[in-house]
C-alpha cells in the first residue's frame, strides 16, 4: 500500500460521515422548503453531537441548496467540521479553469474560504481525467481546497487521475463510489482494493442502498417515489439479507441500519449515509465505534454475493 500523505491523513481518521444529498433534493428525496430545512438542521446538529464531523455535499444537490443549507448550519456551531463538495462537469465547463471558478461559487454558497475535500462528481467523455486533474491541482495551489478527490471513477479512470495529480505533486485523497451490501461492484471489480494500494480513501455513498437496508421496506411496502419503481427486483431478493442483518444486530444491541453501515467500515471504507432528520442521524451514528466479528462479515458477504451493483 502507498504511504498515506500528510495532506490526506485526516480522511483516513474519519470513520463515518454525513451525506447531504437529501438536503434540497425534491426529485428523489421529496425536499420541501421550511420543514425540510429545520429537519436537516437537526440532523446536522445531532450528527456533530455524536462525533460525526465530516459532511459531504455537491453543487448539484438541490441546485446549490444543499451547499447553502450547510453554510447556514456551519454558522451556528463552533465545532470543527470537515467539509467536502463536488464539481459537476456540465458540457459548457470543459476547460481546466472551470474547476477553480466553480469551487469559488461553492465556497461562496457554503461561506468558507476553502474546503477540506473537493471532488469531481462524475467523469465525462468530453473532458479527460488529465485536464480535470490540472484544474483540481490549481484549486489546491490557489488554497481553495485542502485536498482533492474523484467520485464515480472506476479503476482505470482513477489511476489516470492519480497519475495526473502526482505529476503536479498533489495526492489523490479519495474516490467516492456507490457501495453497500446491495451494491458490491467496487469490491468485486478491484476498485476498493486499488484505492487502498494508492492510499486514497474509499468513500461509500448510498451505503444503505437509499433506505433498502434500514429494514423499513419490502415488496409489499416499497419506498416512495422513484425509489420504489427502481428497486422492485431488489426488494424481492431482500428478505434473507434483512434477516441476516437482524440476527447480527441483535447480537450487538444495534439496529439493522447500524449493522449495514458497520459492514462497510469493516471493509475499510468510509460510509456517508444521508440523514433528513435527527432520528436518522442518531441511528446512522450508531454504525460507528464498534466492529462485528470476521465471521459475521463473512455471513453478510455470503448472503449478498449475488449483488454486484
Amino acid at each position: 500500500m502507498n504511504e498515506v500523505s500528510n495532506e490526506t491523513r485526516f480522511l483516513h481518521a474519519v470513520e463515518m460521515g454525513l451525506g447531504a444529498w437529501q438536503w434540497g433534493d425534491r426529485i428523489i428525496w421529496g425536499y420541501q422548503p421550511g420543514q425540510s430545512d429545520q429537519s436537516a438542521r437537526e440532523a446536522f446538529e445531532v450528527s456533530l453531537s455524536l462525533g460525526i464531523r465530516f459532511v459531504d455535499t455537491a453543487e448539484i444537490y438541490g441546485s446549490g441548496r444543499s451547499e447553502r443549507l450547510l453554510g447556514e448550519f456551519l454558522k451556528t456551531t463552533d465545532q470543527p467540521v470537515l467539509t467536502a463538495t463536488k464539481f459537476f462537469p456540465w458540457p459548457w465547463r470543459l476547460a481546466k479553469g472551470a474547476l477553480p471558478r466553480a469551487l469559488k461559487g461553492s465556497l461562496e454558497r457554503i461561506g468558507l474560504e476553502s474546503v477540506d475535500l473537493y471532488q469531481i462528481h462524475w467523469p465525462t467523455p468530453l473532458m479527460t481525467p488529465e485536464t480535470m486533474m490540472e484544474g483540481m491541482a490549481e484549486c489546491v495551489k490557489q488554497g481553495l481546497a485542502r485536498t482533492v478527490g474523484v467520485s464515480n471513477f472506476w479503476e482505470k479512470n482513477m489511476i489516470r487521475a492519480y497519475s495526473a495529480l502526482a505529476r503536479r505533486g498533489v495526492p489523490l485523497a479519495s474516490n467516492q463510489l456507490p457501495f453497500s451490501l446491495l451494491n458490491r461492484a467496487a469490491e468485486k471489480n478491484g476498485t476498493l482494493a486499488r484505492c487502498k494500494e494508492l492510499g486514497a480513501r474509499f468513500i461509500a455513498y448510498s451505503p444503505l442502498a437509499q433506505g433498502l437496508l434500514t429494514g423499513k421496506y419490502s415488496i409489499e411496502n416499497p419506498p416512495p417515489g422513484l425509489r420504489g419503481s427502481t428497486y422492485g427486483e431488489t426488494l424481492k431478493k431482500l428478505p434473507p439479507v434483512i434477516q441476516a442483518l437482524r440476527e447480527i444486530a441483535q447480537a450487538h444491541g444495534k439496529t439493522i441500519s447500524q449493522t449495514a453501515l458497520n459492514w462497510i467500515i469493516c471493509k475499510g471504507a468510509l460510509p456517508i449515509p444521508g440523514a433528513k432528520n435527527a432520528k436518522q442521524a442518531e441511528d446512522n451514528a450508531g454504525g460507528a465505534g464498534w466492529r462485528m466479528t470476521d465471521d459475521e462479515v463473512a455471513k453478510l458477504d455470503e448472503v449478498t454475493n449475488q449483488f454486484t451493483g
